[in-house]
Protein backbone atom coordinates (compact mmCIF):
# COMPACT_ATOMS: atom_id res chain seq x y z
CA UNK A 1 0.00 0.00 0.00
CA UNK A 2 0.97 3.68 -1.02
CA UNK A 3 1.08 5.57 2.13
CA UNK A 4 1.03 8.81 0.59
CA UNK A 5 -2.08 7.51 -1.46
CA UNK A 6 -4.06 6.57 1.29
CA UNK A 7 -3.40 9.50 3.15
CA UNK A 8 -4.63 11.52 0.71
CA UNK A 9 -7.98 9.55 0.60
CA UNK A 10 -8.56 9.73 4.27
CA UNK A 11 -8.23 13.26 4.17
CA UNK A 12 -10.61 13.09 1.16
CA UNK A 13 -12.53 10.81 2.74
CA UNK A 14 -13.43 12.72 6.66
CA UNK A 15 -15.71 15.31 5.02
CA UNK A 16 -17.61 13.04 3.23
CA UNK A 17 -18.14 11.03 6.04
CA UNK A 18 -18.69 14.08 8.10
CA UNK A 19 -21.71 15.21 6.17
CA UNK A 20 -22.96 11.79 5.75
CA UNK A 21 -23.03 11.78 9.60
CA UNK A 22 -24.80 14.22 10.26
CA UNK A 23 -27.25 14.27 7.70
CA UNK A 24 -28.25 10.97 8.12
CA UNK A 25 -27.97 11.85 11.95
CA UNK A 26 -30.52 14.50 11.72
CA UNK A 27 -32.91 12.78 9.15
CA UNK A 28 -32.68 9.49 11.37
CA UNK A 29 -33.28 11.58 15.02
CA UNK A 30 -36.32 13.03 13.70
CA UNK A 31 -37.87 10.28 12.03
CA UNK A 32 -37.50 8.29 14.97
CA UNK A 33 -39.12 10.83 17.16
CA UNK A 34 -41.72 12.35 15.50
CA UNK A 35 -42.41 10.64 12.63
CA UNK A 36 -41.91 7.02 14.08
CA UNK A 37 -45.20 5.66 16.00
CA UNK A 38 -44.59 4.12 19.47
CA UNK A 39 -44.25 0.98 19.54
CA UNK A 40 -48.25 -1.33 20.48
CA UNK A 41 -46.01 -2.70 23.87
CA UNK A 42 -43.40 -0.86 24.60
CA UNK A 43 -44.59 2.71 23.99
CA UNK A 44 -42.34 5.58 23.54
CA UNK A 45 -39.56 3.95 24.70
CA UNK A 46 -39.19 1.90 22.21
CA UNK A 47 -37.21 4.87 20.53
CA UNK A 48 -34.11 4.23 22.16
CA UNK A 49 -33.69 1.53 20.56
CA UNK A 50 -33.14 3.54 17.63
CA UNK A 51 -29.85 4.31 18.73
CA UNK A 52 -29.15 1.08 20.55
CA UNK A 53 -29.60 -1.59 17.48
CA UNK A 54 -27.61 0.48 14.75
CA UNK A 55 -24.98 1.27 17.86
CA UNK A 56 -24.87 -2.37 18.60
CA UNK A 57 -24.93 -3.62 14.53
CA UNK A 58 -21.90 -1.32 14.08
CA UNK A 59 -19.86 -2.20 17.34
CA UNK A 60 -20.19 -6.02 16.27
CA UNK A 61 -19.25 -4.98 12.49
CA UNK A 62 -16.40 -3.24 13.49
CA UNK A 63 -14.84 -5.63 15.71
CA UNK A 64 -15.32 -8.06 12.72
CA UNK A 65 -13.03 -6.16 10.15
CA UNK A 66 -11.05 -5.36 13.23
CA UNK A 67 -10.65 -8.99 13.66
CA UNK A 68 -9.84 -9.29 10.10
CA UNK A 69 -7.21 -7.00 9.73
CA UNK A 70 -5.12 -8.28 12.61
CA UNK A 71 -5.04 -11.78 11.23
CA UNK A 72 -4.14 -9.78 7.77
CA UNK A 73 -1.02 -8.42 9.53
CA UNK A 74 -0.46 -11.78 11.36
CA UNK A 75 -0.24 -13.33 8.20
CA UNK A 76 1.36 -10.59 5.81
CA UNK A 77 3.11 -8.74 8.47
CA UNK A 78 1.97 -5.72 7.19
CA UNK A 79 1.89 -2.81 9.24
CA UNK A 80 -0.93 -1.00 7.03
CA UNK A 81 -3.63 -3.63 8.23
CA UNK A 82 -2.19 -3.26 12.01
CA UNK A 83 -3.14 0.64 11.54
CA UNK A 84 -6.35 0.15 10.21
CA UNK A 85 -7.47 -2.47 12.97
CA UNK A 86 -5.72 0.25 15.26
CA UNK A 87 -7.94 3.02 13.99
CA UNK A 88 -11.01 0.74 13.95
CA UNK A 89 -10.73 -0.13 17.48
CA UNK A 90 -11.74 3.69 19.30
CA UNK A 91 -15.01 3.59 17.47
CA UNK A 92 -15.51 0.35 17.90
CA UNK A 93 -15.33 0.34 21.33
CA UNK A 94 -17.44 3.78 21.74
CA UNK A 95 -20.48 2.55 19.94
CA UNK A 96 -20.13 -0.70 22.44
CA UNK A 97 -20.60 1.71 25.47
CA UNK A 98 -23.53 3.62 23.77
CA UNK A 99 -24.85 0.37 23.21
CA UNK A 100 -24.74 -1.06 26.55
CA UNK A 101 -25.72 2.19 27.85
CA UNK A 102 -28.96 2.31 26.10
CA UNK A 103 -29.45 -1.02 26.68
CA UNK A 104 -29.60 -0.30 30.05
CA UNK A 105 -31.73 2.49 29.72
CA UNK A 106 -34.04 0.15 27.60
CA UNK A 107 -33.78 -3.12 30.53
CA UNK A 108 -34.85 -0.93 33.60
CA UNK A 109 -38.05 0.36 32.08
CA UNK A 110 -39.07 -2.99 29.91
CA UNK A 111 -37.45 -5.58 32.01
CA UNK A 112 -37.29 -4.12 35.37
CA UNK A 113 -33.46 -4.03 36.20
CA UNK A 114 -30.72 -2.35 34.65
CA UNK A 115 -28.63 -5.26 34.17
CA UNK A 116 -29.04 -8.87 33.97
CA UNK A 117 -26.03 -11.81 33.27
CA UNK A 118 -28.33 -12.26 30.18
CA UNK A 119 -26.90 -14.46 27.42
CA UNK A 120 -26.63 -11.62 24.98
CA UNK A 121 -25.83 -8.64 27.68
CA UNK A 122 -22.92 -10.62 28.92
CA UNK A 123 -21.01 -11.46 25.71
CA UNK A 124 -21.46 -7.85 24.27
CA UNK A 125 -19.81 -6.80 27.74
CA UNK A 126 -16.74 -9.43 27.15
CA UNK A 127 -16.51 -7.50 23.32
CA UNK A 128 -15.92 -4.30 25.13
CA UNK A 129 -13.22 -6.08 27.46
CA UNK A 130 -11.53 -7.13 23.90
CA UNK A 131 -12.03 -3.81 22.76
CA UNK A 132 -10.10 -2.55 25.79
CA UNK A 133 -7.56 -5.08 25.68
CA UNK A 134 -6.89 -4.49 22.25
CA UNK A 135 -6.73 -0.58 22.62
CA UNK A 136 -4.13 -0.83 25.71
CA UNK A 137 -1.64 -3.32 23.89
CA UNK A 138 -1.82 -2.55 20.12
CA UNK A 139 0.39 1.03 20.15
CA UNK A 140 2.55 -0.80 22.35
CA UNK A 141 5.87 -3.59 22.22
CA UNK A 142 2.45 -5.87 22.87
CA UNK A 143 1.02 -5.02 19.44
CA UNK A 144 1.78 -8.59 18.20
CA UNK A 145 -0.29 -10.08 21.10
CA UNK A 146 -3.00 -7.31 20.88
CA UNK A 147 -3.28 -8.62 16.96
CA UNK A 148 -3.51 -12.52 18.46
CA UNK A 149 -6.17 -11.13 21.42
CA UNK A 150 -8.19 -9.27 18.64
CA UNK A 151 -8.41 -12.57 16.39
CA UNK A 152 -9.44 -14.62 19.48
CA UNK A 153 -12.06 -12.21 20.19
CA UNK A 154 -13.76 -13.18 16.94
CA UNK A 155 -15.30 -16.25 18.74
CA UNK A 156 -17.37 -14.14 20.54
CA UNK A 157 -18.91 -12.34 17.41
CA UNK A 158 -21.30 -15.49 16.82
CA UNK A 159 -22.17 -15.44 20.24
CA UNK A 160 -23.16 -12.27 20.48
CA UNK A 161 -25.03 -13.06 17.18
CA UNK A 162 -27.11 -16.58 18.14
CA UNK A 163 -26.91 -15.69 21.72
CA UNK A 164 -30.53 -15.27 22.25
CA UNK A 165 -31.07 -18.82 19.57
CA UNK A 166 -29.00 -20.83 21.45
CA UNK A 167 -30.09 -20.03 25.20
CA UNK A 168 -33.26 -19.17 27.19
CA UNK A 169 -32.64 -15.53 27.62
CA UNK A 170 -34.33 -12.14 28.17
CA UNK A 171 -33.03 -10.14 25.01
CA UNK A 172 -35.74 -10.77 22.00
CA UNK A 173 -34.33 -12.76 19.27
CA UNK A 174 -33.31 -10.81 16.40
CA UNK A 175 -36.08 -8.97 14.08
CA UNK A 176 -33.72 -9.60 10.85
CA UNK A 177 -32.93 -12.71 8.70
CA UNK A 178 -31.45 -12.87 5.68
CA UNK A 179 -34.14 -15.58 4.69
CA UNK A 180 -36.90 -13.85 5.88
CA UNK A 181 -38.87 -10.75 5.34
CA UNK A 182 -37.92 -8.30 8.73
CA UNK A 183 -40.50 -8.75 11.55
CA UNK A 184 -40.72 -5.21 11.65
CA UNK A 185 -42.60 -2.50 10.38
CA UNK A 186 -41.65 -0.01 7.81
CA UNK A 187 -42.03 2.73 9.72
CA UNK A 188 -39.41 1.35 12.22
CA UNK A 189 -37.35 0.13 10.03
CA UNK A 190 -36.36 3.34 8.37
CA UNK A 191 -35.09 5.35 11.26
CA UNK A 192 -32.98 1.90 12.38
CA UNK A 193 -31.58 2.33 8.67
CA UNK A 194 -30.85 6.15 8.81
CA UNK A 195 -29.36 6.22 12.12
CA UNK A 196 -26.83 2.72 11.02
CA UNK A 197 -25.98 5.23 8.05
CA UNK A 198 -25.38 8.00 10.42
CA UNK A 199 -23.07 5.60 12.71
CA UNK A 200 -21.28 4.61 9.89
CA UNK A 201 -20.50 7.93 8.66
CA UNK A 202 -19.56 8.85 12.11
CA UNK A 203 -17.01 5.94 12.51
CA UNK A 204 -15.36 6.51 8.36
CA UNK A 205 -14.58 9.72 10.26
CA UNK A 206 -13.02 8.93 13.30
CA UNK A 207 -10.96 6.13 11.71
CA UNK A 208 -9.96 8.48 8.87
CA UNK A 209 -8.70 10.59 11.53
CA UNK A 210 -6.70 8.41 13.93
CA UNK A 211 -5.17 6.38 10.98
CA UNK A 212 -3.98 9.54 9.06
CA UNK A 213 -2.44 10.23 13.21
CA UNK A 214 -0.78 6.74 13.25
CA UNK A 215 0.46 6.96 9.85
CA UNK A 216 2.23 10.10 10.80
CA UNK A 217 3.74 8.60 13.80
CA UNK A 218 4.49 5.10 11.85
CA UNK A 219 6.64 7.03 9.49
CA UNK A 220 8.38 9.11 12.19
CA UNK A 221 9.02 5.74 14.14
CA UNK A 222 10.54 4.54 10.61
CA UNK A 223 12.81 6.90 9.82
CA UNK A 224 14.18 7.70 13.29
Amino acid sequence: MNPAKLKRWFIAMQPISLLVFVVFAVAGLAYALYFSPPDYLHGELVRILYVHVPAAWLAVGLYGVMGICSFASLVLRSPFYSLCAQSLALPGCVLTVICMATGALWGKPAWGTWWVWDARLTSVVILFFFYVGYLNFCDSALNKAASILNVVGLINLPIIKWSVDWWFTLHQPSSFSLTQKPAIATEMLIPLLLMAVAFVGWSLTIFSQRFNNLLKKFQRSSHA
